[in-house]
This record gives C-alpha cells, sequence and structure tokens, in this order.
C-alpha cells in the first residue's frame, strides 16, 4: 500500500548532528516535507543547511533523533538505496565523457537496456532544453549548461526528491536570474520534491513554495516567502529576508505601539502592556512626504539610484536609521517626512520562538473574528 497524499515524503524528529571533535551543526531539528514543493534552506555559512540535505541523501548519519522517508526510518539506509539524487555546487560532472554518457552514467551502473538508456536519457535531456546536444564535450557546454546536464543525470533515475546544493552561486547574476525561473518551471513540469540549499535571500522568495531560515544549527522560522517576509519572528529573519528598518519601541497596548518619540496605531496584538519589542518596516513602506504631513521627520544623510528606486538613508530626532525605497528624489541634507500605514508596522516580542509566534497569531486571528 503506497504512502497516503497527507504523509509527508520527509520527516525530521529532533534530529541532531555532532562531530567527534565535539562541533554540534544541528541542534534538535524537527520539520516536515511535504511532495510535489519547493523548499529552500536558508541561511548563512556553517547554519546546517548542506547537512540537512547530506542527511537526507545518507551521505552523514544523524547523532541523535530519527529521519523518515515515506513514514519509514532511514536513519543507516545507504544513500544508494534512497528515492533521492543530489545535483552539487561543482555539478560533479565527468569531463571525459559527452553529455549522453555523463546522463545515462546512473542507469548504466544499474545494467539498463541499452535502448530503454537511449529513451530515458534523451528524455531527460528534452526535458532540461538540451535536445540535439547529446555528443558535446562538458568543456564546450556553458555554465547554465553544465547545470542542466547535472539535473538531467539526476532526474533520469526518477527520484521522488532533488536536492540541490547552492547549484546557481558559480553562475554569474544575469544567468543566475534565468536559471532561477528554469528551475521552478521544471520543478513543476516534474511535479517531484526539490530541496533547494542557498544563502541568497532573493532566490529563496523567488523560488520557494516554503523556505526553512536557519542560524546556528536551528530552525529560526519555516513558511511561506510572503509569511515570512511579511511576518518576520525575530530580528535575524527580519535581517536576513529583504532588507528592513528595525528599532527599539514600546507596545502601549493591543494595536497601539511607541518609537521614535511617538505612538502608533499598528495591527500587532496579544503582548504585554509597556512590554519592550522591536519594530519592523520595510523600506518600500515607507513615504516620502512634505515634513508637516509625515509621521516621522528625518534629516536625509545618503542617497543611491539603484534603478528601479532610490535609496534613501535619513536619521529622525531619536538618532534611529531609517532606509527608504522611493521613486522620489531626495536631497541630502533636506528634512523629509515619512508616511506608512499601519498594516506596514511589524512589531516582534524579544525571544519568542516560533510555536509561540504562531500561537499569538492565531489567538490575534480569533480574536478579530469574534469582533
Amino acid at each position: 500500500m503506497g504512502a497516503s497524499a497527507e504523509q509527508p515524503i520527509i520527516r525530521f524528529e529532533r534530529v541532531t548532528k555532532s562531530y567527534d571533535d565535539g562541533e554540534t551543526v544541528l541542534k534538535e531539528v524537527s520539520f516536515e516535507i511535504r511532495r510535489g514543493q519547493f523548499y529552500t534552506l536558508l541561511g548563512p555559512s556553517g547554519c546546517g543547511k548542506t547537512t540537512i540535505l547530506r542527511l537526507i541523501a545518507g551521505f552523514q548519519e544523524p547523532s541523535s533523533g530519527e529521519i523518515y522517508f515515506d513514514g519509514k526510518v532511514i536513519n543507516r539506509v545507504p544513500a544508494n538505496e534512497r528515492q533521492v539524487n543530489t545535483v552539487f555546487q561543482d555539478y560533479a560532472l565527468f569531463p571525459h565523457l559527452d553529455v549522453f554518457e555523463n546522463v545515462a552514467f546512473g542507469l548504466r551502473i544499474k545494467r539498463m537496456k541499452q535502448a530503454d538508456v537511449e529513451n530515458k536519457v534523451l528524455e531527460a535531456l528534452r526535458f532540461v532544453n538540451l535536445k540535439g546536444y547529446e555528443k558535446r564535450q562538458i568543456t564546450e557546454l556553458s555554465g547554465g549548461q553544465r547545470q542542466r546536464v547535472a539535473i538531467a543525470r539526476a532526474i533520469v533515475n526518477e527520484p521522488q526528491v532533488l536536492l540541490l546544493d547552492e547549484p546557481l552561486s558559480a553562475l554569474d547574476l544575469k544567468l543566475r536570474t534565468e536559471m532561477q525561473y528554469e528551475l521552478r518551471e521544471l520543478q513543476r513540469r516534474l511535479g517531484i520534491t526539490f530541496i533547494f540549499v542557498t544563502h541568497d535571500q532573493e532566490e529563496a522568495l523567488a523560488m520557494s513554495d516554503e523556505i526553512f531560515v536557519m542560524k546556528e544549527g536551528t530552525i529560526q522560522q519555516s513558511g511561506t516567502p510572503t509569511d515570512i517576509y511579511d511576518e518576520p519572528i525575530n530580528r535575524f529573519v527580519a535581517d536576513f529576508i529583504g532588507e528592513s528598518n528595525i528599532v527599539a519601541g514600546q507596545m502601549v497596548r493591543d494595536y497601539e505601539v511607541r518609537f521614535a518619540g511617538h505612538t502608533f496605531e499598528c495591527v500587532d496584538g496579544g503582548f504585554r502592556p509597556d512590554e519592550p519589542v522591536e519594530i519592523v518596516i520595510r523600506p518600500e513602506d515607507l513615504e516620502i512626504t512634505p515634513p508637516e504631513s509625515g509621521k516621522l521627520v528625518v534629516k536625509v544623510d545618503s542617497q543611491l539610484f539603484r534603478g528601479v528606486h532610490y535609496e534613501i538613508i535619513g536619521y529622525d530626532d531619536a538618532g534611529n536609521e531609517w532606509m527608504v525605497h522611493s521613486t522620489k528624489r531626495a536631497t541630502v541634507g533636506e528634512r523629509v517626512g515619512l508616511g506608512f500605514d499601519p498594516e506596514a508596522i511589524h512589531v516582534m516580542r524579544f525571544g519568542e520562538t516560533e510555536e509561540e509566534f504562531d500561537r499569538r497569531l492565531l489567538a490575534y486571528e480569533e480574536s478579530a473574528n469574534e469582533r
């Protein structure tokens, strides 16, 4: 009997990974991966994201905890018996083999019939838009084409899960952007689960159904790109996902917060009265206004043209720095107003876990429905 549609294809249950030198790179990590979705493990170097990939692939074993695949524990299942394939950062292609033989390599190890090998390889190359490249040498290909060969070699074995370890990092900016679209479209066409590792937040936001933001061996927050961008759980997530203005504040009462010397209406509730908090306002949610019209007034310190907007840095009278993304120009040294809506203010509680954050949001939504 096959696994139910609701059962996650991969589940980590309190997984820890430590090395003989005493370094712990994963600390009781738990999460679920559903079928047919594009997941991204996002975080700085050394946070544990590649370790998770290696544990799923079977290249390493956990020190404690359980890893499930289709409901069965796979902690000690060898890598070659797992229904996953990996695309590495350097692609790991064989330079002495042509494109066809690189893609066919795994099938030949399985001693598959030649006619079946040809059918599967040609189909995989068609999927990654490399039809007609069968006899090309690897050294004759561009970076983007090499990546497609690596992906074709991975999908030709029909894995249930494809693991991608920073596969775009060696490409230039324009090609990276093109390959983001191609990878996302490929995942949709294949309908299998992709787990993508990167430290690039723009890649994560552009490609993912769900993101796991990692720091020092723990998952800080998980959710859709919109959820994480609009509702970061703490300063680390807010800073790591996009540009942020983060200032100290104080919750006056539900839906009313004080920062930068003023009290503002907001949409957050469930805090204690007078509780110290941190405030996040994204630069694109700030509007340049005349000083008398602004909710805050800042003195412009610098301005850079970023192509689609100006990036303006200013300081309010309390000494807080504010970054503004605006199509309007400002003049260095002038005082301007900053306008923003209550919905643009996101209030973060110090030391709140993701579970506590979710419970508070749920309670807020339930109270809003009752009103």
